[in-house]
């Protein structure tokens, strides 16, 4: 949403320019010398909560004096900094135009008062140079304390030059080009060969930019013309500003909830990608990547990290947090859950969910703590990918599929089409994969055959070990025992990544959920029954011998009076951990307060339509009373609200979403419906209507799928993926010279050289 400047005869909007825009200030007094100034008779009117929400000045309505940089990231103004650069008069050109921000006409009175306040202030302004003329210490101390002292040629020179260098920064991380060039052992001895950061930095010189060409031409031969330190200076300070730019619009809305994903591996060290959601001025809700945690293996110091980065490093505030999730591979779950725990202890607001973008058995099959389970979805993975690596892989596996399912060809195109798809995420994967499992272990079988020349080695030998995984019996009664548990889950999390009245509804489903899960543990001995049986008749079905663990075995042999069977082993081992484990999770992560909120969704008018308009939204949403604007007239106009759609006309449908809720013309008509919406709009668990606003996670997985893991850089990454965001080249360079330098670096001695041709 573009910011347009309010001031008379000036057309200046943000998505136009570079510069600044400034809010009207709150301070009444304040406010009103903005509005006398500007001289629109249209904002009288106005409250100052209101110019400061709706309304904005450019920077050339500003004194230079008046604008200061004394934060890292954004350029403010000062604490008195009052607007007097206007344009009065170009619109007497067309006097019959129609001019939005018409220009209050003065009286004459108006006018006389005008001129005195001008008498007034020249004579101040004389006053106070005669005293400086007289006092010349004073004024030094003045120029120190407010004026900004104009700049040397050497430091315009200096800007210059590490502007240029911040471009080629910039470029590299939007394109997405690694700094580091060519490996030094495919480098023949004795040549020399610059990385891509000194090579591109060559190239413009070559190009005839002068600011590099004259600093380069200084510079003694033998020497590194941008050091690795300052690079890694400057890549920090193109991080910290990109993401100031996304932090200052979740700081603007309020409320926000934090995401992670996956753990990545980023150049030989694991990190933890962070999401922030939030809605966004022009009520779009939005899913943007803002950075890089170095993950700890210690989960309370990665707690205590986790929130010293968001608040202390990222400046948000963890009051206006409403929601947190974490996508993680298993392993790594239990020590996520300790962060959320932490976080809640703290924020009692922030309430732990799920995520939208992964489905809810994938999610607990990822947090079961059983070491066999880990094994088998990296198994499942592997295999998943190992398909996906050629279409002629593809090709095989869809040939076998026709074979194995000739009479009952509608199972076996469908299962063609989810097998080109990433179906290990899906709610069902587990019963797909049981149904694969024939056709895969026949395709890997034979694509590792002696007799066949058509794969190369690493294919037929990959084919070979991930045949070896899934044939062995572990692995096997592990998939049946996921597939049988996970299928009283499976409709409930199918609905919370449904539409809005689904996850409604889902979220009365889950004491039924609960009911049957908790029956199945009453019942553990006949339930395992059932599931050992299926797992041992898939594994006569493919030949695989059943057994018990090798580590198991091996405990075992000195044990002579052991009597314990495979059967009994596995319902203890795996069968009753997973179900207990999922009883409880489902219990954590649906608490009290998330089943709350989700009830709130009743005030989506489609939902209230469902429920025949006989809803009680106030009592849920007392949780959210503290965010309202109006908490004590809330149970009026939600009355109000039911009344509007109730009696809504016949042509008229109902709103399905929060999103088209919350772009209704007539919204802010009921400001405490609007802010519980924006406030449930943000729960992780919500799916984002409008696919064009989460383009976070989608450039995130396309940033880590096309980058080598030693190429990766936190902060090159960053640029990368919000590479669409404007950034201020002033501003990094004054960040730079403040931090770091407050002369031009010289070029330091060092083995990696730019030869002076």
């Amino acid at each position: 949403m573009p910011n347009f400047c309010a001031a008379p005869n000036c057309t200046r909007k943000s998505t136009q320019s570079d510069l600044a825009f400034f809010r009207f200030p709150r301070d009444p007094a304040r406010c009103q010398k903005w509005v006398e100034n500007c001289r629109r008779a249209d904002l009288e009117d106005k409250t100052p909560d209101q110019l400061n929400k709706h309304y904005r000045l450019c920077a050339k309505h500003f004194e230079t004096s008046m604008i200061c940089r004394t934060s890292p990231y954004r350029t403010v103004l000062r604490d008195n900094a009052i607007p007097t650069i206007f344009d009065l008069t170009s619109h007497l050109n067309n006097p019959h135009s129609r001019h939005r921000k018409r220009i209050k006409e003065l009286s004459e009175d108006e006018i006389r008062t005008l001129k005195q306040k001008k008498i007034e202030e020249t004579c101040e302004q004389e006053q106070e140079t005669n005293s400086s003329a007289q006092n010349p210490s004073a004024e030094a101390g003045s120029q120190q304390d407010g004026n900004v002292l104009p700049l040397t040629l050497e430091e315009k020179e200096n800007k210059e030059y590490l502007k240029s260098l911040f471009e080629i920064l910039i470029l590299m991380g939007k394109q997405n080009i690694p700094l580091d060039g060519h490996e030094a052992d495919e480098i023949p001895e004795g040549l020399f060969a610059p990385d891509n950061f000194q090579a591109l930095l060559e190239c413009r010189i070559n190009s005839g930019e002068e600011v590099l060409r004259k600093r380069f031409e200084t510079t003694a031969v033998n020497t590194l013309f941008c050091s690795k330190a300052q690079q890694r200076q400057m890549l920090e300070i193109c991080e910290s500003c990109i993401r100031e730019e996304t932090l200052r619009e979740v700081r603007d809305s309020h409320f926000f909830s934090i995401i992670t994903d996956d753990v990545v591996d980023i150049a030989g060290e694991e990190h933890l990608p962070v999401l922030v959601r939030f809605v966004d001025e022009a009520h779009n809700l939005r899913e943007e990547f803002v950075g890089f945690l170095p993950y700890e293996a210690d989960a309370e110091i990665l707690a205590v990290k986790f929130h010293t980065t968001i608040t202390e490093k990222w400046g948000l505030n963890m009051e206006y947090c409403r929601g947190q999730a974490y996508i993680v591979s298993s392993g790594f779950s239990s020590k996520m859950k300790v962060v959320a725990s932490r976080l809640l202890e703290k924020y009692p607001q922030a309430v732990y969910t799920l995520c939208s973008s992964c489905a809810l058995n994938a999610w607990l099959a990822k947090s079961v703590p059983v070491i066999g389970v880990s094994v088998a979805l990296g198994t499942i993975e592997e295999v998943c990918s190992f398909f996906h690596r050629s279409p002629q892989l593809l090709l095989e596996l869809d040939n076998v599929i026709s074979v194995l399912f000739q009479n009952s060809e509608e199972r076996g195109k469908e299962l063609k089409e989810i097998c080109h798809s990433q179906w290990t995420g899906r709610h069902d994967a587990f019963e797909i994969l049981v149904d694969l499992l024939q056709a895969l272990v026949l395709c890997l079988d034979g694509i590792n055959s002696d007799s066949n020349i058509r794969w190369n080695n690493y294919i037929a030998g990959r084919a070979f070990v991930l045949c070896s995984a899934v044939t062995d019996f572990d692995f096997i009664v592990t998939i049946v025992v996921l597939k049988n548990v996970l299928s009283f889950t499976r409709a409930f999390g199918k609905n919370l990544q449904g539409q809005t009245s689904d996850v409604f509804f889902a979220a009365s489903s889950l004491t039924a959920v609960l009911h049957s899960l908790n029956e199945v543990m009453e019942n553990i001995e006949v339930y395992h029954e059932f599931w050992f049986e299926e797992a041992t008749n898939l594994a006569t079905k493919l030949d695989i011998q059943m057994k018990l663990p090798g580590k198991f075995r091996r405990a075992q042999q000195g044990n002579l009076e052991s009597q314990l069977t495979s059967e009994s082993y596995y319902k203890d081992a795996l069968s009753v951990p997973t179900v207990e484990h999922i009883i409880q999770e489902l219990k954590d992560i649906f608490s009290e307060q998330h089943l709350k909120a989700l009830k709130c969704l009743s005030l989506v008018p489609s939902v209230m339509g469902q429920l025949k308009f006989n809803t009680s939204e106030e009592h849920h949403a007392d949780m959210y009373r503290s965010d309202l604007p109006n908490p004590d007239t809330l149970s009026a106009e939600l009355h109000c609200w039911r009344i509007k759609w109730k009696h809504r006309g016949k042509d008229i449908e109902l709103p399905s979403t929060i999103y088209e809720a919350l772009h209704l013309p007539d919204i802010k008509f009921f400001p405490n419906v609007y802010a519980l919406l924006k406030v449930l709009c943000i729960l992780p668990v919500m799916k984002v209507e409008n696919e064009r606003y989460e383009n976070g996670r989608k450039r995130l997985k396309a940033y880590l799928r096309n980058t080598l893991t030693d190429q990766r850089s936190s902060n090159l990454a960053l640029l990368n993926i919000n590479f669409d965001i404007k950034h201020d080249l002033d501003l990094m360079v004054d960040t730079y010279i403040k931090l770091y330098t407050n002369k031009p670096e010289l070029p330091t001695n060092n083995s990696e050289t730019i030869e002076n041709t």
